[in-house]
């Protein structure tokens, strides 16, 4: 740890249980609110008397944000945001069978003493709002479809009143005019930096990427340091193939690991779905799959992952979407 003192902060709604110390000194707990306040009062307790803290955090969306953005920009503090399911299994594998807000903490202390490292990058502030913003979107259009499907069962069903039809339609008109705020403020969001807005048409060259889907997949790569490689967008997806094997004996599917960004899994779904349907290229990957063997979910997911490289490629590249580059077609036979 070269002399820095390993933290653990569990995250909830009002309340931050910190655990650290360890090696030499005496694990100590501590507890502070999770307001503007508490924040400093946490930073004060954790820098007191010049030391240097290496503090995990799981990433708990917007409850801990504040709290991520303050220690990530102080002198003495290094940060890292885990992955809740890589944290649940460190816990797992350490016996841990009960659970807590003072145990997570302790366990987060280990696994900031004992793993590998991996500083948070702190994203800018325009990349942040577009990731608030597009967090919001997925909420409401997840909304909109439910109502959607309460509309068409309510205009098919006898006993449902028309007060029932009437509010479930104003309903969905106040979901999609707060869909269309939320766009345009995450297009500003986007205009205003060259890259976002390149990038963002990219995404919508691909055939079955709209307006809002592009937004959702670009915020959630917009937090990703430009650094990493494929694979490990992929991995940060969710997306990467899992074996489960033992000998010769025991041997399930291969799935996918879910050890993940599903937000970016799921802003992914409906692309997928459509290119694996109308884009001449995809279409080829999916049919050949299915020829294979393989289910339709699992060839879906490998038109994901593909689509996903894909966007790498055009990213590093600046070109537009090819197909052609993602899957060449069989050429036919000449008779």
């Amino acid at each position: 740890m070269d002399k820095m003192e390993a933290c653990g902060i569990e995250v909830s709604a009002a309340e931050l249980v910190v655990a650290w110390g360890g090696e030499k000194k005496e694990v100590r707990e501590q507890r502070f609110a999770n307001t503007a306040a508490g924040h400093k009062m946490l930073l004060r307790a954790l820098t007191r008397g010049g030391k240097r803290v290496r503090a995990v955090m799981e990433a708990t969306g917007l409850y801990g944000l504040d709290l991520a953005l303050m220690l990530s920009a102080q002198a003495g503090v290094e940060l890292m945001v885990a992955n809740p399911r890589a944290v649940r299994h460190f816990a797992q594998a350490m016996m841990q069978r009960s659970k807590n807000d003072r145990l997570d903490a302790a366990v987060l202390r280990e696994f900031a003493a004992r793993m590998p490292f991996q500083r948070w990058e702190r994203p800018a502030a325009n990349t942040l709002a577009l990731w608030a913003i597009a967090r919001r979107l997925e909420v409401l259009t997840r909304q909109r479809t439910a109502e959607k499907n309460r509309q068409h069962a309510a205009q098919i069903s006898q006993a449902a009143p028309a007060i029932v039809r009437k509010e479930i339609a104003r309903s969905l008109l106040e979901l999609q005019r707060a869909i269309l705020r939320l766009r345009r403020e995450a297009l500003r969001c986007v205009a205003a930096e060259a890259q976002l807005q390149q990038r963002y048409e990219l995404l919508c060259s691909i055939p079955g990427v709209g307006s809002v889907s592009a937004i959702q997949v670009l915020a959630e790569l917009a937090m990703l340091p430009e650094d990493r490689d494929v694979r490990q967008w992929v991995a940060f997806a969710g997306l990467d193939p899992r074996e489960y094997s033992s000998g010769t004996s025991v041997r399930q599917h291969t799935r996918i690991s879910k050890v993940g960004n599903r937000h970016l899994r799921h802003a992914l779904y409906m692309p997928a779905l459509v290119a694996s349907r109308h884009e001449p290229h995809l279409r080829g990957f999916y049919e050949r799959l299915l020829a294979r063997g393989k289910k339709k979910r699992q060839a879906l997911v490998a038109v994901a992952r593909k689509l996903l490289h894909a966007i790498y490629g055009m990213f590093r590249s600046g070109h537009r979407y090819d197909g052609s580059r993602v899957f060449a077609l069989p050429t036919a036979k000449i008779a």
